[in-house]
């Protein structure tokens, strides 16, 4: 039985270090204006600082260059290619066939990985791609088990497959999408969604012999979601993944925070870890907890499980678990009752219960503020709020910290919306 690779998305320099810090294998980051998330770009100066540092500690980088690309791009395609030789990327992620074949030119020598934007959902595709220079294709979200195990078996023996287990699904076939520039002029497919399918929407019914008359359809006062899908999550399905021999299991997310990297790397990374351990003693109740900490609209197993599933969409949407957030950041190493220094991120108040989510460890540490101190005056304060970035504060921790660990605030007032209408049973029984 082989380990994956745990994958996890980077949005910058800083929260790769977070992404490896809490287990991940190797991260995947975006190019300058050449990836499918453009607002989570990472310029070429923190991509080769990036690909430096995991380079020292045995990690790797990938490379997303996954738009679909119009003849004007083919100049800055070509820049970036080269520059992503120079500093030694170990892979790019590209759907492109133009691209593709362009990467094959300029950097024979670059390992191409097949993007989820070119809908490989069959062996024949993954071999086509495969013929065509690709070492490795990250599958369509909407293929399921029996579809994977197909692919498993047919695909070449040296072909690597990759899949999505946990993050945000699309409105559309592998995230090919050209709503949100119909509706707001931002193209999905150049990198700038501006995720259309998750706007509140008003919905008007025409009676057909009363042309013009509009009658509202009515659902609450935020509207009508009807393309609103929820996360996918498949920390059930760990086992059968694996067994299946599937090489890498990837994380949705460069837009996310350090806090959800932290929390969701984790997480996997117990879960993966656990499992090639002890196979029967396996418990995904306990991943799906902390899981469930974490700001979701709703988690799905979407295709996975049963290609007729209509469980993923969230038609109130509704945003679950706001009872947690995002506390600081740990800034130095400390001893158990030390005081540390941290970088806030929500208000912090003394009382408030803190959780310090610590690497390969599925249970977080707890504790209750007791004091605060102006880390300029080091005098004891009450509260503080982030009035800016990079703000800092002082805390007593009772535990021993890292630099780079996440604390997580437990809001004392929980939302009703808090209280997720899938449960545990629902979502993995899907």
């Amino acid at each position: 039985m082989k380990k994956p690779e745990l994958l996890a998305p980077a949005g910058s320099f800083e929260k790769a270090k977070v992404a490896f810090m809490y287990g991940a294998d190797a991260v995947y980051c975006g190019t300058a204006s050449l990836s499918l998330r453009s607002r989570a770009e990472v310029d070429d100066n923190d991509l080769e600082k990036t690909i430096k540092y995991a380079h020292s500690i045995g990690k790797k980088v990938y490379a997303a260059l996954n738009i679909y690309a119009w003849d004007t791009n083919y100049e800055e395609i070509e820049k970036q290619v080269k520059m992503l030789d120079e500093v030694h990327v170990d892979a790019i992620i590209a759907s492109d066939g133009g691209v593709i074949q362009k990467i094959r030119e300029i950097a024979p020598n670059i390992e191409i990985h097949v993007s989820t934007q070119a809908n490989v959902v069959s062996y024949h595709a993954a071999k086509f791609w495969y013929d065509n220079g690709a070492k490795r294709v990250i599958l369509g979200r909407e293929t399921s088990k029996d579809q994977i195990q197909e692919i498993m078996k047919n695909k070449p023996e040296d072909l690597e497959v990759e899949m999505f287990i946990h993050g945000a699904l699309c409105w559309a076939y592998s995230g090919r999408c050209f709503l949100s520039e119909y509706l707001s002029c931002r193209s999905a497919n150049l990198g700038d969604c501006s995720q259309s399918c998750r706007w509140a929407y008003n919905m008007y019914l025409e009676e057909k012999n009363k042309p013009g008359n509009l009658m509202p359809v009515e659902t609450d006062e935020n509207g009508t979601y009807i393309l609103s899908s929820k996360d996918l999550c498949l920390i059930k399905e760990i086992p059968q993944i694996i067994e299946m021999g599937v090489d890498s299991l990837k994380i949705e997310g460069r837009l996310k925070t350090e806090y959800y990297l932290a929390s969701v790397v984790n997480v996997y990374r117990n879960a993966i870890d656990d499992y090639m351990t002890n196979p029967e003693g396996y418990d995904y109740t306990k991943y799906l907890k902390e899981l469930e900490k974490v700001k979701t609209r709703g988690l799905t197993t979407f295709y996975f499980n049963d290609r007729n599933n209509k469980d993923f969409q969230e038609y109130e949407g509704k945003q679950y678990n706001p009872d947690y957030e995002f506390g600081g950041k740990i800034l130095e190493d400390k001893s158990e009752n030390s005081r540390v220094l941290i970088e806030i991120k929500n208000k912090l108040s003394v009382g408030d219960t803190l959780e310090l989510i610590i690497p390969n460890e599925i249970k977080p540490q707890a504790f209750t503020i007791e004091k605060l101190y102006d880390s300029e005056t080091n005098e004891e304060i009450s509260t503080v709020n982030p009035g800016k970035q990079g703000q800092t504060v002082i805390l007593e921790i009772p535990f021993e910290v890292k630099k780079g660990w996440i604390l997580r605030r437990k809001n004392i007032v929980v939302s009703k919306k808090a209280v997720s209408s899938i449960s545990t049973t629902k979502i993995l029984n899907s």
